[in-house]
Protein backbone atom coordinates (compact mmCIF):
# COMPACT_ATOMS: atom_id res chain seq x y z
CA UNK A 1 0.00 0.00 0.00
CA UNK A 2 1.40 3.20 -1.07
CA UNK A 3 2.42 6.07 1.25
CA UNK A 4 0.65 9.42 -0.10
CA UNK A 5 2.24 12.22 2.38
CA UNK A 6 0.32 14.82 0.96
CA UNK A 7 -2.66 13.22 1.79
CA UNK A 8 -1.54 12.56 5.23
CA UNK A 9 -0.58 16.01 5.87
CA UNK A 10 -4.28 17.08 4.39
CA UNK A 11 -6.08 14.56 6.90
CA UNK A 12 -4.27 15.90 9.65
CA UNK A 13 -4.37 19.21 9.10
CA UNK A 14 -8.01 18.97 8.40
CA UNK A 15 -8.50 17.22 11.81
CA UNK A 16 -6.60 20.11 13.27
CA UNK A 17 -9.10 22.70 11.76
CA UNK A 18 -12.24 20.77 12.96
CA UNK A 19 -10.87 21.00 16.84
CA UNK A 20 -10.01 24.29 16.41
CA UNK A 21 -13.83 24.99 15.24
CA UNK A 22 -14.89 22.91 18.17
CA UNK A 23 -12.85 24.82 20.78
CA UNK A 24 -14.00 27.58 19.14
CA UNK A 25 -17.99 26.57 19.51
CA UNK A 26 -17.04 25.32 22.79
CA UNK A 27 -15.75 28.63 24.09
CA UNK A 28 -18.46 30.75 22.93
CA UNK A 29 -20.77 28.69 24.46
CA UNK A 30 -18.87 29.42 28.29
CA UNK A 31 -19.06 33.24 27.17
CA UNK A 32 -23.25 33.12 26.46
CA UNK A 33 -24.07 30.98 29.39
CA UNK A 34 -26.07 33.44 30.84
CA UNK A 35 -27.03 34.95 27.47
CA UNK A 36 -30.60 34.41 26.88
CA UNK A 37 -32.05 32.82 24.02
CA UNK A 38 -28.60 31.73 23.17
CA UNK A 39 -28.22 28.72 21.02
CA UNK A 40 -25.89 26.27 21.98
CA UNK A 41 -22.99 25.32 19.17
CA UNK A 42 -20.85 22.27 18.93
CA UNK A 43 -19.16 20.81 15.66
CA UNK A 44 -19.78 16.90 15.04
CA UNK A 45 -16.43 14.66 14.37
CA UNK A 46 -18.37 12.23 13.05
CA UNK A 47 -20.12 14.44 10.16
CA UNK A 48 -16.94 14.93 8.93
CA UNK A 49 -14.75 11.88 9.92
CA UNK A 50 -17.25 9.29 9.23
CA UNK A 51 -16.11 9.74 5.39
CA UNK A 52 -12.80 8.86 5.51
CA UNK A 53 -11.96 4.94 4.55
CA UNK A 54 -8.87 4.39 7.17
CA UNK A 55 -9.66 2.75 10.17
CA UNK A 56 -8.21 5.62 12.08
CA UNK A 57 -10.83 7.96 11.20
CA UNK A 58 -13.63 6.15 11.27
CA UNK A 59 -12.72 4.76 14.87
CA UNK A 60 -11.66 8.35 16.17
CA UNK A 61 -14.79 9.67 14.79
CA UNK A 62 -16.95 6.81 16.54
CA UNK A 63 -15.21 7.83 19.68
CA UNK A 64 -15.53 11.19 19.04
CA UNK A 65 -19.26 10.33 18.73
CA UNK A 66 -22.20 12.72 16.61
CA UNK A 67 -22.41 16.39 18.33
CA UNK A 68 -24.96 17.97 17.48
CA UNK A 69 -26.07 21.33 17.34
CA UNK A 70 -28.31 21.82 20.39
CA UNK A 71 -31.79 23.72 19.79
CA UNK A 72 -33.04 26.83 21.18
CA UNK A 73 -34.55 26.59 24.43
CA UNK A 74 -33.44 22.72 24.59
CA UNK A 75 -32.12 22.90 27.75
CA UNK A 76 -29.62 25.42 29.39
CA UNK A 77 -26.32 25.52 28.72
CA UNK A 78 -23.81 22.81 31.34
CA UNK A 79 -20.47 25.20 32.44
CA UNK A 80 -19.20 21.44 34.08
CA UNK A 81 -19.92 19.55 30.29
CA UNK A 82 -19.03 22.46 28.36
CA UNK A 83 -15.41 22.21 30.09
CA UNK A 84 -15.00 18.78 30.23
CA UNK A 85 -15.80 18.57 26.10
CA UNK A 86 -13.06 21.17 26.09
CA UNK A 87 -10.83 18.68 27.76
CA UNK A 88 -11.47 16.37 25.37
CA UNK A 89 -11.32 18.44 22.66
CA UNK A 90 -7.78 19.14 23.98
CA UNK A 91 -6.71 15.36 24.24
CA UNK A 92 -7.81 15.10 20.48
CA UNK A 93 -5.12 18.34 19.43
CA UNK A 94 -2.86 16.37 21.47
CA UNK A 95 -3.06 12.83 19.24
CA UNK A 96 -4.01 15.19 15.90
CA UNK A 97 -0.18 16.94 16.52
CA UNK A 98 1.74 13.92 17.56
CA UNK A 99 0.61 12.11 14.28
CA UNK A 100 1.57 14.89 12.39
CA UNK A 101 5.03 14.56 14.46
CA UNK A 102 5.47 11.47 13.49
CA UNK A 103 5.06 11.90 10.01
CA UNK A 104 7.53 14.69 9.91
CA UNK A 105 9.99 12.44 11.69
CA UNK A 106 9.77 9.94 9.15
CA UNK A 107 10.21 12.07 6.17
CA UNK A 108 13.48 13.13 8.13
CA UNK A 109 14.63 9.54 8.33
CA UNK A 110 13.60 9.00 4.78
CA UNK A 111 15.54 12.23 3.30
CA UNK A 112 18.57 11.36 5.83
CA UNK A 113 18.97 7.72 4.16
CA UNK A 114 18.62 9.00 0.71
CA UNK A 115 21.80 11.04 0.97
Amino acid sequence: MPFNLNKEIDKTNFILDLIGARQKALSTNLVNVNTPGYVRQDVSFEDYLGNYDKPLETDLSKKMGAVSLAKQGEQEIDVTEELMAMQKNSLFYTIATRKISKTIESLKAVTQLGR
